[in-house]
């Protein structure tokens, strides 16, 4: 039996474009979480956050997975699992409802969210979220915990997100065949958010800017609530591309040279070193300066910021983020981004590091694991209350589970 067996486990992974990451963490008996787990493996079978190659998928999932379970000594059953990409869907809504015995009671507030997400939407569209923003009781707005409260009306506005059906459905298919349940799928820059903000920068207006290889996801909030979701499909994996082209390499090198070598602002190189650069078949590796791969990322990192800033306009949201940008995800590790970023937006911009949990250093002072994190932190806000502790670990029975799915996946 695993040496951590007894403990209650949260188990979250972040399904991106050029990365699967999975983490385990302990949750202790003050309610902290201990990441005693992590797993990585490069993306084979994703493309702009979206499954398209169902095998590789599974493939890079289960490896990333079994790391984690091994470096914690346990297994799992479950995950909550991050979801993007351009199909994510947001809008906000109002619903309203009368309170019969003139007091409001959680069956009104559940009636009044049920009232406020009844819109009509596309049918190969599913709902992933309902997020409540605010309850107006009898005109009084600006309420969030509204039971109890005398009232004879009482109206809910609501922030929903939805996603595309099969694109939800491909995402369960690829985790499952690996021998784990979908506790929840969760929109990344939720998550993300969770990880890395505090509740002064919800309160005063905040956008969470986190960016993947992929897509470059958007939260903005405002009143300690969540007002606007967008994802855009440009990232990372644009840049190495660039890098690519320019520098006439195949793309993994590329994707090296950008997280070794790479700045978002040329003026920032200090010293003009040299950078070998793989070259295409027999030709013979070339030698090219960092001020030219900073001349290369620059203008598609701030292209992306200018879409960032373009998105918050549209949504006439820009005015509300008083607290600024919070940068995070794997590129918002590049040297000189918050410098292009407070630039293009002309707003103050911070990193984002995830917060909240303890253990690894390589998890807990990365923005690269703010979605894994933020995962982690949700799974503890929805986790069902059983009578004993839960136990995700160990069992024979889930040992034949994984053999069986093993066996699906191969024939």
């Amino acid at each position: 039996m695993s040496k951590h067996s007894a403990a209650e486990y949260l188990v979250s992974l972040d399904v991106g474009t050029s990365k699967i990451s999975a983490l385990i963490g302990e949750l202790k008996a003050d309610g902290g979480i201990q990441i005693v787990g992590m797993g990585r493996h490069p993306s084979k079978g994703l493309k702009k956050g979206v499954v398209v190659n169902i095998e590789g998928t599974v493939e890079s999932i289960r490896r990333a997975v079994e790391a984690a379970e091994l470096m914690a000594n346990c297994r799992v059953r479950s995950a909550h699992v991050g979801i993007t990409g351009a199909h994510i869907r947001s809008l906000n809504s109002v619903g309203v409802v009368p309170i019969r015995h003139h007091e409001v009671t959680t069956r009104d507030v559940d009636a009044v969210i049920e009232a406020a997400s009844a819109m009509a939407i596309p049918s190969d569209q599913q709902i992933l979220h309902v997020l409540a923003q605010e309850f107006v009781v009898d005109g009084q707005e600006g309420i969030h915990e509204p039971v109890g409260m005398s009232a004879v009306r009482l109206e809910a506005k609501v922030h929903m997100v939805t996603c595309t059906l099969s694109a939800a459905q491909n995402l369960y298919k690829c985790v499952e065949r690996c021998g784990l349940a979908v506790e929840k799928l969760v929109l990344q820059q939720l998550a993300s958010a969770d990880a890395v903000l505090s509740a002064d920068e919800r309160e005063l207006g905040v956008c969470v800017v986190d960016i993947g290889g992929g897509t470059s996801d958007i939260a903005v909030y405002k009143n300690g609530s969540i007002r606007h979701t967008a994802v855009l499909p440009i990232a990372g994996d644009q840049v190495t591309n660039d890098i690519a082209v320019a520098f006439r390499t195949p793309a993994q090198y590329a994707e090296e040279i950008k997280k070794g070598y790479g700045c978002a602002l040329p003026e920032m190189v200090v010293d003009d070193e040299d950078i070998e650069v793989p070259s295409v078949g027999d030709t013979p590796p070339r030698r090219l300066s960092r001020q030219m791969l900073a001349e290369v990322m620059q203008p598609r990192l701030a292209e992306l910021f200018r879409y960032v800033r373009k998105e918050l306009h549209r949504a006439d949201v820009y005015e509300l983020i008083a607290g600024g940008v919070v940068l995070t995800g794997g590129v918002a590790q590049t040297p000189g981004i918050l410098e292009l970023a407070e630039e293009v937006l002309e707003m103050p911009v911070r990193l984002g590091l995830p917060h909240q949990v303890e253990g690894m250093d390589e998890v807990v002072r990365s923005p690269a694991h703010a979605t894994g994190v933020g995962l982690l932190l949700f799974a503890r806000g929805n986790r069902p209350v059983y009578a004993g502790r839960r136990r995700w670990g160990g069992g024979s029975r889930h040992r034949m589970e994984r053999i069986r799915g093993w066996f699906a996946g191969q024939f």
